[in-house]
C-alpha cells in the first residue's frame, strides 16, 4: 500500500512540475505554420502556372496578329485599317485566325490528349491542361474613319485547369477562363 502512495506521489509531482509543459504548444504552432507556408507556395505556384499560360496565349494572339498584317489595307490617308484584299474594284476582307493551338503546344510544351491539350511532369501526372479556345477577330470596318473602332483586333479565351496538390484530392482543381487581347492599329 505504502508503494501504491509512493507511485501516486511521484504522478502528482509530474503533473504539478511545469517544465516542458510549452512543447505541445509548440509542436502545434510549428504544425500550423507548416500548414500555412505550404497553402502560401501552393497558391503561388497556381499564380506562377496561371501567368504563365496566359503569357503563351498572348504571345499565340501576337502571333495571329503578325500572320493578319500582310493582308492589312492601310488606309492612310483615311486613317483605319483592316484584313481586306483588293478584289476588282471592291475591297474583300481577308483573316487569318493562325493556329493558336499549335503555338501553345509548341511554346508550353503541351500534348494533344482527347480535347484537351495537356502539360505533364516527369511521373506522368498532369501539371495542367487547356481547352475551349475561343478567337474572335475583329476587323476594321472600311471606310468609317471613326479611330475608335478602327483597330484590327484579336481577343481569344481559353480554359485553364490546374490540380491543387495541397491536401491531397480534398481540393477541387483550379480551373479559370483565360482572356486576352492583341491588336494592329497603323502608326502612320
Amino acid at each position: 500500500m505504502r508503494r501504491v502512495g509512493e507511485r501516486m506521489q511521484k504522478i502528482r509531482q509530474i503533473l504539478r512540475e511545469k517544465r516542458g509543459s510549452s512543447f505541445p504548444l509548440i509542436v502545434a504552432v510549428t504544425l500550423c505554420l507548416v500548414i500555412i507556408i505550404t497553402g502560401i507556395s501552393e497558391y503561388f505556384r497556381l499564380m506562377i502556372i496561371a501567368q504563365g499560360v496566359r503569357d503563351a496565349v498572348q504571345d499565340a494572339v501576337i502571333s495571329t496578329v503578325n500572320d493578319n498584317y500582310d493582308d492589312v489595307y492601310h488606309g492612310v490617308r483615311e486613317g483605319y485599317s483592316g484584313g481586306y484584299q483588293p478584289v476588282a474594284d471592291d475591297f474583300e476582307e481577308s483573316l487569318d485566325y493562325g493556329d493558336i493551338y499549335n503555338r501553345l503546344d509548341t511554346i508550353l510544351g503541351l500534348e494533344q490528349s482527347g480535347g484537351y491539350h495537356v502539360k505533364t511532369i516527369s511521373d506522368g501526372k498532369m501539371e495542367f491542361r487547356i481547352w475551349d479556345l475561343d478567337v474572335d477577330i475583329r476587323n476594321a470596318p472600311i471606310g468609317t474613319g471613326d479611330t475608335a473602332s478602327s483597330r484590327f483586333k484579336v481577343d481569344c479565351t481559353i480554359m485553364l485547369e490546374v490540380p491543387v496538390s495541397f491536401g491531397g484530392k480534398l481540393l477541387p482543381s483550379m480551373k479559370i477562363r483565360i482572356k486576352t487581347s492583341g491588336g494592329y492599329t497603323p502608326k502612320f
